[in-house]
């Protein structure tokens, strides 16, 4: 729940930060148009390197964090931005979960860096990309990649009214029910994540006849097991199985574990190393 903020005494500052990421989610906030103009008249804007380069110092009343924690002077400017800010809000999948890029976590980088970079020794990296929540005490986590503008607006709203944002934290699944859309799963055998994806996206890959990528990452209480096993039943191989799990939230709690779960199994049968 964030703390009432006073409007009337001058407008809270809102700055937003970039970490490893591709920017999608603070274009995100660009995207709003209309409703941004109505945002500005109710917060000032001061610090987006995205939009523009004039800054105000800060402490900030409310920090937008985009992007995951992926080398050392990461870490220091994640501290640097906590400490400045009242409230901390991470955004998209990156920050909340480490974003594709926490593939490398179960890799080598340092093989990657040999292999990219003519000169490596002139990479200062970390061998895993981590969520902000990892680093600094997180006050909310805004899912998606990208995230929702209409959740967005909703979490800038609650934070000016003081009250807790309603974010919705049941399944893709639900989504669908909602616009009608039938089971993709049941009704066509499409291979589909959405049992245990989050709601936001209003069910979009589905009304397409797609199967859910998982974009807003697990739901509150995702039975992956038991999607593993639907799967299987649609003959979906296991190695295809771990690569669905491992990508935008590969390193969510409840994603990782079941992919490590799924790769195990595959390693004991041999059928990968």
């Amino acid at each position: 729940r964030f703390g009432r903020c006073d409007v009337a005494a001058s407008k809270p500052k809102l700055a937003v930060w970039k970490f490893a990421s591709c920017d999608g989610c603070q274009l995100t906030l660009l995207d709003l148009e209309d409703e941004l103009l109505a945002l500005a008249s109710e917060i000032e804007i001061a610090h987006f390197l995205e939009a523009s380069r004039a800054t105000v110092a800060g402490p900030y009343d409310l920090s937008l964090v985009e992007g995951s924690i992926t080398t050392p002077h990461d870490v220091e400017r994640i501290k640097q931005v906590r400490a400045e800010s009242k409230f901390l809000v991470v955004i998209g999948a990156c920050a909340t979960a480490g974003g594709i890029q926490a593939l490398r976590n179960w890799q080598d980088v340092d093989s990657f860096t040999s292999i990219v970079y003519a000169n490596p020794q002139y990479i200062d990296t970390l061998q895993t990309s981590t969520p902000i929540s990892y680093h600094v005490p997180v006050d909310f986590e805004l899912r998606g990649c990208p995230i929702s503008k209409e959740q967005l607006i909703e979490v800038v709203a609650a934070f000016l009214q003081g009250r807790r944002p309603n974010i919705p934290t049941y399944s893709v699944c639900v989504e669908c029910k909602a616009r009608g859309t039938a089971c993709v799963m049941v009704g066509a055998g499409t291979p589909c994540l959405g049992p245990v994806t989050q709601a936001g996206c209003g069910a979009l890959c589905p009304a397409y006849d797609r199967g859910c990528y998982g974009c807003f990452g697990p739901m509150e209480s995702p039975n992956t097991e038991a999607l593993e096993m639907w799967w299987r039943e649609l003959g979906v191989a296991d190695k295809d199985i771990v690569d669905a799990f491992r990508s935008f939230n590969a390193w969510a709690e409840p994603f990782r574990e079941a992919s490590d779960r799924v790769e195990g199994r595959l390693t004991v049968t041999g059928v990968t190393e």
